[in-house]
């Protein structure tokens, strides 16, 4: 019968639904010099955790305390440079903002016209720059269609 149950139990423990008071039971099993000759292969299993808690660590483990001042210094010099170009990304784009002037066409109707003109030239500018990528896809078309001919 402590034998069926034993099977059980190993049966239970590699489905992982054995209770800790279950593993406990096999291990005090397998710990002991009455074990069953076909149960002898799981023994190895059951006796490595008792050994386990038997061993210690006893090697020093160094600590580095101190940094490399040169890793400290371009860490620094990096954040500066990230800091640099932080600022002046948001300096460019707010002195872009204030090129154009708000008016309506009622108050001064010739201001207008030119700050209109100045917003579609920008349009322009950035649509020929939009044009201009796009036009690497034609070339990779044709480039496409001699090595695959349809």
């Amino acid at each position: 019968m402590a034998l069926d149950r034993i099977e059980n139990l190993i049966d239970k423990y590699f489905e992982g639904e054995t209770s800790i008071a279950e593993e406990n039971e096999l291990k005090v099993y397998f710990s002991s010099t009455d074990v069953a000759q076909h149960l002898k292969q799981y023994q190895c299993i059951f006796g490595y955790f008792s050994q386990a808690k038997e061993q210690q660590f006893t090697q020093e483990i160094p600590l580095k305390t101190k940094k490399p001042t040169s890793v400290m210094w371009l860490s620094i010099a990096a954040s500066v440079v990230v800091l640099l170009g932080v600022s002046m990304t948001i300096f460019l784009n707010n002195t872009k903002a204030d090129q154009f002037v708000a008016c309506s066409p009622e108050d001064n109707p010739e201001l207008a016209l030119q700050e209109t003109e100045k917003a579609l030239a920008l349009v322009s500018e950035h649509l020929n720059t939009g044009i201009e990528s796009v036009s690497y896809i034609n070339e990779y078309e044709q480039s496409k269609n001699r090595i695959f001919k349809k």
